[in-house]
């Protein structure tokens, strides 16, 4: 799943693909690099100048009808919490509503499955959109991230989702310090256990720089390690911004696990 931002303020690449010529750009890219999902976000998740609806219906279901058109089967996935905007991305062709504010709209699950559309239920421990977490405490993390991921993938079932369209996301960085985050990275086994599909987020994130006293942009190797740990454990989906890098570590992964043959054979038959 490669990220494709339509803000002028995102963490990682401070609006590189803001304008929309840019952002098409980076699905020719992407899709070239072997992204199999597009997810295209028009908020930056973190604090920031204010973006209503309709600023944010702006930026992303032109994108997206764009996007349909230019890849008609590629996944789109659009990262929104809000069901009005979930409403009209489905009907310009996105396939996949990632709310990645754990249900703060309830609506948006609603939204899913009137569309037939696929829908990410993450764990953001209860708090509102946009905030950093602070002192977030749990008696066990994991049995939070487990309550809350499941009992929104229940719901969603019950509102009429196809079970076979739902993922299940702890959030790293999202309503937890880096050592919540760290910890969530250990278990995640707990989570592919449940059977739900599990995506992960973790490209650039802070818990990566913070563990290796790093900044935004020289944390490629720490989001690798934490991504090949999440592949063996069996998470699914990987949200990145660097497509190619990541595509190599989930097929090396994938081989000396057993679920994927090596490119070539040649060594030792000549």
């Amino acid at each position: 799943m490669a990220i494709v931002n339509r803000t002028p303020d995102s963490f990682f690449d401070r609006g590189a693909t803001y304008e929309f010529g840019a952002a098409l750009e980076r699905v020719h890219e992407v899709v070239a690099a072997g992204a199999e999902i597009i997810d295209i976000g028009g908020v930056k998740a973190a604090p920031g100048a204010d973006v209503d609806v309709a600023e944010e219906l702006g930026r992303t279901v032109g994108f997206v009808a764009a996007v349909r058109h230019a890849y008609p089967d590629v996944v789109i996935s659009v990262d929104t919490w809000r069901h009005e905007v979930g409403r009209a991305v489905c009907e310009a062709g996105a396939d996949l509503l990632n709310d990645a504010w754990g249900g703060y709209d309830e609506r948006l699950a609603e939204v899913a499955a009137e569309y037939g559309a696929a829908l990410v239920c993450t764990h953001a421990g209860g708090v509102t959109p946009r905030t950093r977490p602070h002192r977030a405490a749990y008696d066990d993390v994991m049995t939070d991230v487990l309550q809350r991921t499941l009992a929104l993938a229940d719901r969603a079932v019950a509102l009429g989702v196809d079970p076979r369209s739902i993922l299940i996301d702890p959030a790293h960085d999202f309503a937890k310090n880096t050592r919540q985050s760290l910890a969530v990275t250990q278990r995640l086994g707990e989570m592919t256990a449940t059977g739900w599909p599990v995506l992960v987020s973790l490209s650039n994130k802070d818990f990566v720089g913070e563990t290796l006293d790093l900044p935004v942009g020289e944390r490629l190797t720490g989001t690798l390690a934490a991504t090949a740990i999440c592949a063996w454990l069996g998470a699914s989906v990987f949200r990145v911004h660097q497509v190619a890098p990541t595509r190599q570590v989930l097929d090396m992964v994938g081989a000396i696990r057993g679920t994927r043959e090596p490119a070539l054979t040649l060594r030792g038959l000549a």
